[in-house]
């Protein structure tokens, strides 16, 4: 791999993970923020309505800080990979296009409403508008895993004399399989982060004994919701990707399990160190039989290992594949016994006493961002050494006239603006957290049984 093919992948690597730390956030929070707003609506509960306040204004800022860091994502593909965006532009240009002008729009104009239009818009008005801030989210992360998708598993395209790509079929490009899996699994993803953000301010209040009352619903419907998007992700969401990588990718697959030699009955791998140059998983801590059941659903299956694959097809960097993979399954393994055992105690009445249970999730927090980013990474790496699969090379998707110094100059200048850009998002979310749900009310005290909190 050249250098400045490597830059330029480290340039929006950099640049796509730092901007999504704040788009999952956005898609999780926004049905949450549906969720509390319709119990509102059948309750007549204020505290409800006092949640949607708080949280919308943590959803603007966290969608301000996507929106800016998401726009230098557009114009990199026709700085950095112009070979690419020439030759594919007439296939992912629909889906791209798309997304900024039906979803993004749908998105933001209706956030204006969901902040400053609840007295004005009324009951039924106000539900509207974060019905709506809710489905343009979540229709721009469709759009934009339909273009991943394509990559990934490119369908309903033809290739014109010049090579260049061009759309055959339109709902071919939508209902890519891929697409709909990947969406799917992505999206409970992202729950998954608002969830555990959410509980995690709940249960920061309560420890600190203030606004208790506000403290119980996130954590409430943050759990409720949590442990059913933590299950979710494992089946069917994560099965099915997997089946579908298996299927289409299996060269990533074998790295993804460090699976260097075809073995039949394969084990799965729990622990283990990759030895590229060796060819060999070291210290391995297996499940025998494991990986060949979960795969083909079979214990004697025969599944692939990079043996069976030509080195030059192998992703760049097997490690990195293998790691993060690990991460992001031994995460949302942990995820599914954090949640089941904090709604074994909601139920049981005692969780909000439990500081024990209370201090795992407020430090749990960072954890489903880190689980998120370790997926993608499995995704796009495993790809390697395709920009789109099967069909363009990564090293012809880059733009030639751009030097690797220039590349360097500008990732240099992104990483001091998005240093900056996190303080302050930082700054601004922690006001909010310390400004609370009432600010007039900072030590609420629980109402008692029957008794709705005062409205903020």
């Amino acid at each position: 791999m050249g250098s400045a093919v490597g830059v330029d992948r480290l340039h929006f690597a950099f640049t796509i993970t730092f901007h999504y730390i704040f788009p999952q956030l956005t898609m999780g929070l926004s049905l949450l923020l549906l969720i509390l707003k319709t119990a509102a609506l059948r309750t007549g509960d204020q505290g409800y309505n006092r949640a949607v306040r708080f949280w919308a204004r943590i959803f603007a800022i966290n969608f301000a800080l996507g929106v800016v860091t998401g726009i230098p994502m557009e114009f990199q593909f026709g700085t950095n990979w112009a070979a690419f965006s020439r030759s594919s532009g007439g296939v992912i240009g629909q889906t791209l296009a798309m997304e900024g002008v039906f979803s993004f729009f749908l998105e933001s104009s209706f956030l204006g409403l969901m902040l400053f239009g609840e007295k004005r818009l009324g009951r039924i008005g106000h539900w509207f508008s974060v019905f709506l801030v809710w489905l343009g989210s979540w229709l721009s992360g469709y759009l934009i895993i339909a273009t991943d998708a394509w990559m990934q598993h490119p369908l309903a395209y033809s290739r014109g004399p010049d090579g260049n790509f061009a759309l055959a079929s339109f709902w071919g490009l939508l209902l890519n399989p891929w697409a709909l899996w990947q969406y799917a699994h992505n999206m409970i993803g992202a729950v998954q982060t608002g969830c555990f953000v959410m509980a995690a301010v709940g249960a920061f209040y309560l420890l600190c004994k203030e606004f208790q009352a506000d403290a119980r619903i996130f954590l409430r419907i943050g759990i409720v919701v949590g442990v059913l998007a933590a299950i979710l992700q494992l089946y069917p969401t994560g099965d099915m990707q997997g089946t579908l990588i298996s299927r289409y990718q299996p060269v990533t697959l074998a790295a993804m399990e460090g699976l260097f030699v075809s073995q039949e009955g394969a084990p799965l791998a729990i622990l283990g160190q990759p030895d590229t140059g060796n060819r060999r998983l070291d210290n391995p801590l297996i499940i025998p039989r494991a990986l060949s059941f979960l795969t083909y659903r079979a214990w004697t299956a025969e599944v692939r290992g990079l043996d069976r694959f030509p080195e030059s097809d192998w992703p760049d960097f097997i490690s990195l594949v293998y790691y993060s993979y690990h991460v992001m399954v031994g995460l949302g393994t942990i995820f599914i016994a954090i949640m089941l055992v904090a709604a074994f105690l909601l139920v049981r009445g005692s969780l909000y006493r439990s500081s024990w249970m209370l201090w795992i999730l407020l430090l749990a927090l960072p954890f489903p961002y880190i689980a998120n980013t370790a997926g993608w990474i499995t995704a796009e790496a495993g790809r390697q050494p395709w920009v789109i699969y099967g069909l363009m090379r990564t090293p012809l998707g880059i733009s030639p006239r751009v030097s690797e110094g220039n590349v360097w100059f500008t990732l240099i200048g992104f990483f001091g603006m998005y240093l900056m850009l996190g303080i302050l998002f930082l700054f601004l979310v922690y006001r909010e957290i310390e400004r609370g749900p009432a600010p007039n009310e900072r030590l609420s005290s629980v109402p008692a049984a029957g008794q709705r909190p005062a409205a903020g």
